[in-house]
């Protein structure tokens, strides 16, 4: 008879292990940073090692009992195990099922010979060790000098694949604040951002800890930034997402959460700096219009229409305030900034402080 102490947590531990490896990989279960992959495939190596003892220890039992534990056991890998193979997201399940059925199958010949035939067991042994060991040289000398050479990198295609990834576009920022980490301390600012589609979302963690930027209804498929220390960015390109709602969160912290809103792209706001305006006088018009008023998200582009330099730069005379700050814009030049929050926000240039202006964001 089989060791029952053995052979019924070897197999419920084997079923369970099968059945969260299936789960993990086919991208329904996400845990931090994905450790149920690890645990799960932990999980069932250790049950076929009780499974594996107790049938060594007492033989294969043909009771009722083990016939009904056996069936159940099959049921649930056989179900998992479709689902694996038919559904599942991940690029590794075949090679996965692979290489457990090369240790499974070697494995169970070599155990029954033990038990039944040892004396063929020690020269089947060193067969399949053999065998096993010739397998792995030839797939990586192959992989080295064959047509297709799977086993040399190739540093130049992938360098240019990620420059192409690189975003582009106007760029719309989200802090995620400090001690954000707390529960119920504001996370990320602004908590609803309204993003035209095609701009480039910038998350800067000024935070002291790691967060995530992790699309929360199919964790994390829409985008997912992993781990952004202190002092990190995430750049999210979202000329590719659909326009609606995103909710995110932070996979350490799920009580941080936010929403993303990505609406259809809006016509940028021009100004005009006029002929001129680099003269101060009675009359003269320096920026055209003088106040200017748009949504959240609009962007404003400032055209140089002068023959001098002129700048474009929030604050007044007193002095800038950091918000934007065009620099030099020679003349038939221009600048643009969007505003991704509302207020005023008055502004004036550096070489001629008469010339002042304001833009109303509602």
């Amino acid at each position: 008879m089989s060791n029952w102490d053995l052979m019924m947590p070897g197999m419920g531990l084997t079923a369970i292990g099968l059945a969260g490896v299936t789960i993990s990989y086919a991208g329904i279960a996400h845990t931090f940073v994905d450790g149920m992959h690890a645990l799960t495939g932990l999980t069932m190596f250790i049950g076929l090692i009780f499974l594996s003892a107790g049938i060594l220890d007492g033989g294969v039992s043909t009771s009722n009992r083990a016939k009904a534990t056996t069936l159940v056991i099959i049921s649930i890998a056989l179900g998992f195990g479709t689902f694996a193979l038919t559904m599942n997201s991940s690029n590794y399940t075949i090679t996965l099922a692979g290489l457990l059925m090369a240790i499974a199958f070697p494995s169970i010949i070599i155990a029954y010979l033990a038990m039944k035939m040892p004396q063929y067991a020690k020269p089947v042994g060193v067969i399949v060790c053999l065998a096993s060991a010739t397998g792995i040289i030839m797939w990586f000398s192959f992989g080295l000098v064959s047509p297709d050479t799977y086993m040399i990198n190739e540093p130049i295609v992938e360098e240019k694949t990620a420059k192409q990834m690189q975003p582009s576009g106007p760029v719309f920022t989200i802090a995620i604040l400090d001690k954000s980490s707390i529960q119920g301390n504001p996370d990320y600012e602004p908590d609803i951002a309204h993003v035209p589609k095609g701009n480039v979302v910038e998350w800067t963690n000024k935070d002291t800890v790691a967060h995530t930027v992790t699309s929360s209804v199919d964790y994390g498929d829409t985008f997912n930034s992993n781990m952004i220390n202190a002092g990190e960015k995430f750049a999210l390109d979202t000329s590719k997402l659909a326009t609606g709602e995103y909710e995110y969160m932070c996979v350490v912290h799920p009580w941080m959460t936010a929403t993303l809103v990505i609406e259809e792209p809006k016509a940028d706001v021009k100004v005009v700096i006029p002929q001129g305006a680099g003269t101060q006088k009675d009359g003269q018009i320096y920026f055209d219009p003088a106040v200017t008023q748009v949504s959240v998200g609009s962007t404003v582009v400032w055209e140089n229409a002068d023959s001098v330099v002129h700048t474009v730069t929030s604050g007044n005379s007193q002095g800038p305030n950091g918000t934007f700050d065009s620099g030099m814009i020679n003349a038939g030049a221009s600048f643009k900034f969007t505003f991704n929050s509302p207020g005023k926000e008055d502004y004036f240039c550096m070489v001629h402080p008469w010339m002042t202006g304001s833009v109303e964001v509602q």
